[in-house]
């Protein structure tokens, strides 16, 4: 079992003026392989997310954050992951928009990112409940093996179809 943070991002739901429904659906995905350990909602605010991802940095191995990745002036969630992250992971994101193109050509429009700092995982999700599902199915069966990496197994990565 892994230990995991979930960190939404939504000014509205900050507010209580929406629910949080991909947080919540985060939390219950992970059930088979992790702990939620902690779980904020915050606004839209660079500095806010920034310095939280710092605060789960050393107390988890995973953070997922959901929201904030699109277009919108205040989507701010992946500068503020840039600013944490000591290496990307760009494969995962990469992976995640070719699925959604499968769905939507709006999948092009994601900006969220995947990193490493220390030796924890942090991964953007989308802000809306379906998306949140499609992109975790996605990259499900690859967190725990990330994980042993990060946290320096060294065993051969075998070359394993998943799917």
């Amino acid at each position: 079992m892994i230990t995991v943070a979930v960190l939404t991002l939504s000014d509205k739901g900050s507010k209580g003026q929406r629910e949080d429904k991909s947080g919540h659906l985060i939390a219950e995905m992970l059930k088979a392989i992790g702990e939620i350990k902690h779980y904020d909602i915050l606004p839209d605010e660079r500095e806010l997310i920034k310095n939280k991802l710092l605060e789960y940095t050393s107390k988890v191995d995973l953070i997922l954050t959901t929201g904030g990745t699109g277009l919108s002036p205040r989507d701010v969630t992946p500068e503020a992951t840039l600013d944490v992250i000591e290496r990307s992971i760009p494969g995962i994101a990469e992976a995640m928009r070719m699925e959604g193109l499968k769905k939507t050509n709006r999948s092009m429009l994601s900006r969220a990112v995947a990193g490493v700092r220390g030796q924890t995982l942090i991964i953007n999700l989308p802000g809306s409940p379906a998306a949140v599902r499609e992109n975790l199915e996605i990259i499900l069966d690859v967190i725990l093996h990330a994980i042993e990496k990060i946290k320096g197994d060294a065993a051969e990565c075998a070359r394993i179809n998943t799917r």
